[in-house]
């Protein structure tokens, strides 16, 4: 079966054109082992790196393929040490990247226009790109897990380097937050949960599908555009109290009661079980806050920092009984950096550049100096709630070329990247030469990143 596909995809790279249904011409560009790139698959491709603003450095008719060819090198070997990962992993990130590309591009038809797919094409496309690319990064890790790096290599690769060419080091800071969520009154909450009840009323009595009332009022958004509906996921995944009403839920055709998680209050409906995971649709409602109630929590925080600042008590102290915030409340309020993109053992770090900061905080903080505590601001917290919030500059060390005993940390990153590469390219090197690549005479031209593609 896999010499017939073979033989197929030579004949298509030699010249069979497939007339698609729009009338664009595709063809078959490269073939990796028992996978083709088609032409289609470029363009697609090259659309979505635009509506991301994503800079292509070099030709994207070859940048792109090539890449993909490389994805499939790594994809192969995780099919070989069956490495895979949950779709669950990927939901939240396909909706917040539908959403974006809806907004660049002003509404859902304009960006169906623009792809020329529908939505729901379009958001199973980035599924299977956004899971591809977490397998790859699973197949990267293995390779390298036992990769280290040694004070004295830091050393040395920094005594390599001529003093006019030392990297420079952006301003980073070390920051500690302190929130208190405005309260929310009474008669908000009952009204919340008075809609809530009537719509499972409109359910029970058959006026109104539960999808339906999704779309038109739940306040997740990126789950009411699929009815309310989350998709297969584990408890570990909800929050508790959702996760404890959703669980306990047998009949498709009942509600939950109202359930309140740290989002807001929901109701929720079964769709399916399968063994410790499960689909359920939800309607989620927000109580809004009111300006007063929000002023009131600034007034408090306001008091709280005189307080700290006239000695009574340290910011340190008051943070895990007052903080608001349970991410940094039993750290001291120290917010930590987790960006995956640059600490590849993903337990990220204390410090950032300005620019990695939430954009309220990184203003507030950008004329601060080390021990400053701020005035009171309000933002909008990772739930989308509005919060008022005092932050500490813990540290701040200015940019600045490179030195030893400053940025350490950071000079044994550059040489983990370096000896990465070094690592992957090697395997990447060796994958080549153990595997059937054919590109299509027109495409060969390319300045490739990587030797090794066209095979002799």
């Amino acid at each position: 079966m896999k010499k017939f596909l073979l033989l197929v995809l030579v004949a298509l790279l030699n010249g069979v054109m497939l007339q698609a249904q729009s009338n664009v011409i595709d063809e078959v560009i490269w073939v990796i082992g028992d996978d083709a790139i088609l032409l289609s698959d470029v363009e697609n491709m090259r659309l979505q790196m635009q509506l991301e603003r994503q800079r292509i450095q070099g030709d994207p008719y070859c940048v792109i393929p090539e890449q993909m060819a490389i994805q499939k090198l790594f994809l192969h070997q995780a099919k070989l040490d069956s490495i895979d990962v949950p779709d669950s992993r990927v939901y939240q990130q396909v909706e917040a990247q539908v959403n974006y590309a809806v907004n660049q591009v002003g509404s859902r038809e304009k960006l169906e226009e623009y792809l020329g797919k529908s939505i729901n094409a379009y958001r199973e496309e980035l599924r299977t790109n956004m899971k591809e690319n977490y397998i790859v990064r699973e197949v990267q890790s293995k390779l390298v897990e036992n990769l280290k790096v040694t004070p004295s290599e830091v050393r040395t690769f920094f005594n390599k380097i001529p003093q006019d060419s030392l990297p420079y080091i952006e301003t980073t800071v070390e920051v500690q937050i302190m929130t208190i969520e405005p309260a929310v009154s009474l008669a908000e909450i009952d009204n919340i949960k008075e809609q809530l009840r009537d719509f499972t009323e409109q359910v029970a009595g058959g006026k109104k599908q539960f999808s339906t009332l999704a779309r038109l009022y739940s306040q997740d958004k990126a789950s009411a555009e699929r009815g309310g509906e989350l998709g297969f996921v584990g408890k570990g995944l909800l929050d508790p109290e959702f996760a404890a009403v959703a669980f306990e839920l047998n009949d498709p055709k009942r509600v939950s009661r109202v359930v309140k998680s740290e989002y807001g209050y929901h109701i929720i409906q079964l769709i399916e079980k399968r063994g410790d995971r499960i689909n359920v649709r939800h309607i989620l409602l927000k109580p809004e806050i009111s300006a007063e109630e929000l002023a009131d929590a600034t007034r408090k925080l306001d008091s709280i920092r005189t307080e700290i600042v006239n000695g009574k008590f340290s910011f340190e102290e008051a943070v895990p009984y007052l903080s608001a915030d349970k991410d940094t409340r039993n750290n001291q309020g120290l917010m930590v950096n987790s960006d995956e993109s640059k600490y590849s053992d993903r337990t990220g770090t204390a410090r950032f550049e300005m620019n990695e900061l939430p954009a309220e905080i990184g203003k507030v903080v950008y004329t601060m100096k080390a021990g400053d505590i701020s005035k009171p601001f309000t933002m909008i917290n990772s739930k989308g709630q509005e919060i008022a919030a005092i932050v500490k500059l813990k540290s701040r060390i200015d940019g600045h070329k490179a030195n030893l005993s400053e940025d350490f940390q950071a000079l044994r990153s550059m040489v983990e990247a370096e000896k990465r590469d070094q690592i992957i390219n090697k395997w990447i090197a060796k994958k080549q030469k153990e595997t059937y690549i054919r590109i299509h005479d027109n495409w060969k031209n390319c300045d490739f990143e990587k030797d090794g593609w066209v095979q002799k």
